[in-house]
Protein backbone atom coordinates (compact mmCIF):
# COMPACT_ATOMS: atom_id res chain seq x y z
CA UNK A 1 0.00 0.00 0.00
CA UNK A 2 1.31 3.44 -0.95
CA UNK A 3 0.98 5.69 2.09
CA UNK A 4 1.81 9.38 1.95
CA UNK A 5 1.81 12.34 4.28
CA UNK A 6 0.57 15.83 3.47
CA UNK A 7 2.10 18.03 6.18
CA UNK A 8 1.22 21.60 6.99
CA UNK A 9 -0.12 24.04 9.52
CA UNK A 10 -3.47 24.33 7.69
CA UNK A 11 -4.28 27.56 9.53
CA UNK A 12 -6.86 27.47 8.00
CA UNK A 13 -7.45 24.69 5.46
CA UNK A 14 -8.16 26.22 2.04
CA UNK A 15 -9.70 24.90 -1.16
CA UNK A 16 -6.15 24.80 -2.51
CA UNK A 17 -5.21 22.35 0.25
CA UNK A 18 -8.35 20.34 -0.47
CA UNK A 19 -7.44 20.19 -4.15
CA UNK A 20 -3.99 18.78 -3.27
CA UNK A 21 -5.64 16.24 -0.96
CA UNK A 22 -8.05 15.07 -3.66
CA UNK A 23 -5.34 14.85 -6.31
CA UNK A 24 -2.99 13.02 -3.93
CA UNK A 25 -5.64 10.35 -3.43
CA UNK A 26 -5.38 9.54 -7.13
CA UNK A 27 -1.71 8.68 -6.58
CA UNK A 28 -1.58 6.99 -3.16
CA UNK A 29 -3.74 4.46 -1.32
CA UNK A 30 -3.78 6.31 1.99
CA UNK A 31 -3.06 9.94 2.84
CA UNK A 32 -2.15 11.12 6.32
CA UNK A 33 -2.82 14.80 6.75
CA UNK A 34 -0.34 15.80 9.42
CA UNK A 35 -1.10 19.04 11.18
CA UNK A 36 2.01 20.73 12.49
CA UNK A 37 2.11 21.93 16.06
CA UNK A 38 4.64 24.74 15.95
CA UNK A 39 4.88 26.43 19.34
CA UNK A 40 7.00 29.26 17.89
CA UNK A 41 4.27 30.23 15.44
CA UNK A 42 1.15 32.18 16.44
CA UNK A 43 -1.83 30.43 14.88
CA UNK A 44 -5.33 31.80 14.44
CA UNK A 45 -6.89 28.38 15.03
CA UNK A 46 -5.86 26.05 17.81
CA UNK A 47 -4.38 22.70 16.85
CA UNK A 48 -7.61 21.04 17.99
CA UNK A 49 -9.74 23.38 15.86
CA UNK A 50 -7.62 22.73 12.78
CA UNK A 51 -7.79 18.95 13.24
CA UNK A 52 -11.56 19.09 13.81
CA UNK A 53 -12.13 21.18 10.67
CA UNK A 54 -9.92 18.94 8.52
CA UNK A 55 -11.69 15.82 9.78
CA UNK A 56 -15.06 17.41 9.06
CA UNK A 57 -14.09 18.49 5.54
CA UNK A 58 -12.48 15.13 4.67
CA UNK A 59 -15.00 12.87 6.43
CA UNK A 60 -16.18 11.34 3.13
CA UNK A 61 -12.68 10.17 2.19
CA UNK A 62 -12.23 6.71 3.68
CA UNK A 63 -8.51 6.65 2.85
CA UNK A 64 -7.61 9.86 4.70
CA UNK A 65 -6.54 10.17 8.32
CA UNK A 66 -5.53 13.23 10.31
CA UNK A 67 -2.71 13.31 12.84
CA UNK A 68 -0.76 16.01 14.61
CA UNK A 69 2.98 16.23 14.92
CA UNK A 70 5.74 18.43 16.21
CA UNK A 71 9.40 18.10 15.51
CA UNK A 72 10.93 16.76 12.33
CA UNK A 73 8.78 15.50 9.47
CA UNK A 74 11.48 12.93 8.65
CA UNK A 75 11.06 11.42 12.12
CA UNK A 76 7.27 11.48 11.88
CA UNK A 77 7.47 9.60 8.58
CA UNK A 78 9.90 7.03 9.95
CA UNK A 79 7.74 6.43 13.04
CA UNK A 80 4.58 6.04 10.92
CA UNK A 81 6.17 3.97 8.12
CA UNK A 82 5.50 6.64 5.51
CA UNK A 83 7.95 7.20 2.66
CA UNK A 84 6.09 9.68 0.45
CA UNK A 85 5.58 13.38 1.18
CA UNK A 86 2.97 15.28 -0.85
CA UNK A 87 3.49 19.02 -1.33
CA UNK A 88 1.62 21.64 -3.29
CA UNK A 89 3.35 24.38 -5.24
CA UNK A 90 1.60 27.61 -6.23
CA UNK A 91 4.50 29.43 -7.85
CA UNK A 92 8.20 29.18 -8.62
CA UNK A 93 8.92 30.97 -5.34
CA UNK A 94 7.35 28.03 -3.46
CA UNK A 95 9.70 25.64 -5.23
CA UNK A 96 12.86 27.25 -3.84
CA UNK A 97 11.72 26.73 -0.26
CA UNK A 98 10.18 23.31 -0.85
CA UNK A 99 13.28 22.03 -2.65
CA UNK A 100 15.45 22.98 0.32
CA UNK A 101 13.02 21.19 2.66
CA UNK A 102 13.07 18.13 0.37
CA UNK A 103 16.87 18.01 0.47
CA UNK A 104 16.95 18.27 4.26
CA UNK A 105 14.24 15.63 4.70
CA UNK A 106 16.10 13.32 2.34
CA UNK A 107 19.29 13.91 4.30
CA UNK A 108 17.49 13.02 7.55
CA UNK A 109 15.57 10.07 6.11
CA UNK A 110 16.97 8.61 2.88
CA UNK A 111 13.75 6.59 2.33
CA UNK A 112 11.62 9.72 1.79
CA UNK A 113 10.41 10.73 -1.65
CA UNK A 114 8.59 14.01 -2.23
CA UNK A 115 5.90 14.49 -4.85
CA UNK A 116 5.19 18.08 -5.83
CA UNK A 117 1.75 18.87 -7.26
CA UNK A 118 1.30 22.16 -9.03
CA UNK A 119 -1.65 24.22 -7.88
CA UNK A 120 -4.60 24.60 -10.19
CA UNK A 121 -4.85 28.12 -11.60
CA UNK A 122 -7.87 28.96 -9.47
CA UNK A 123 -5.86 28.31 -6.29
CA UNK A 124 -2.50 29.73 -7.36
CA UNK A 125 -2.88 32.92 -5.33
CA UNK A 126 -4.69 31.40 -2.35
CA UNK A 127 -2.77 31.05 0.88
CA UNK A 128 -3.89 30.67 4.48
CA UNK A 129 -2.20 33.98 5.29
CA UNK A 130 -4.14 35.85 2.61
CA UNK A 131 -7.38 34.12 3.61
CA UNK A 132 -6.94 35.24 7.24
CA UNK A 133 -6.10 38.80 6.18
CA UNK A 134 -9.15 39.14 3.92
CA UNK A 135 -11.48 37.49 6.45
CA UNK A 136 -10.20 39.72 9.27
CA UNK A 137 -11.42 42.77 7.36
CA UNK A 138 -14.80 41.22 6.61
CA UNK A 139 -13.96 40.21 3.06
CA UNK A 140 -15.72 37.27 1.45
CA UNK A 141 -13.54 34.13 1.30
CA UNK A 142 -16.40 31.65 0.82
CA UNK A 143 -15.14 30.63 -2.62
CA UNK A 144 -11.59 30.00 -1.29
CA UNK A 145 -12.24 27.78 1.73
CA UNK A 146 -14.53 24.86 2.56
CA UNK A 147 -17.90 25.85 4.07
CA UNK A 148 -16.97 24.66 7.60
CA UNK A 149 -13.82 26.79 7.52
CA UNK A 150 -15.70 29.85 6.26
CA UNK A 151 -18.20 29.45 9.10
CA UNK A 152 -15.36 29.22 11.67
CA UNK A 153 -13.61 32.29 10.26
CA UNK A 154 -16.82 34.32 10.44
CA UNK A 155 -17.31 33.15 14.02
CA UNK A 156 -13.77 34.23 14.98
CA UNK A 157 -13.70 37.58 13.21
CA UNK A 158 -17.24 38.62 14.12
CA UNK A 159 -16.19 38.40 17.76
CA UNK A 160 -13.40 40.92 17.29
Amino acid sequence: MKKAVYPGSFDPLTNGHLDIIERSLKIVDHLVISVLHNSSKKSLLTLEQRVKLIKEVTRNYKNVSVQTFSGLLADFCRENKINIVMRGLRAVSDFDFEYAVFLMNRNLNSELETIFLMSNNEHSFTSSTIIKEVASYGGNVADRVPEAVNKKLKEIYNKK
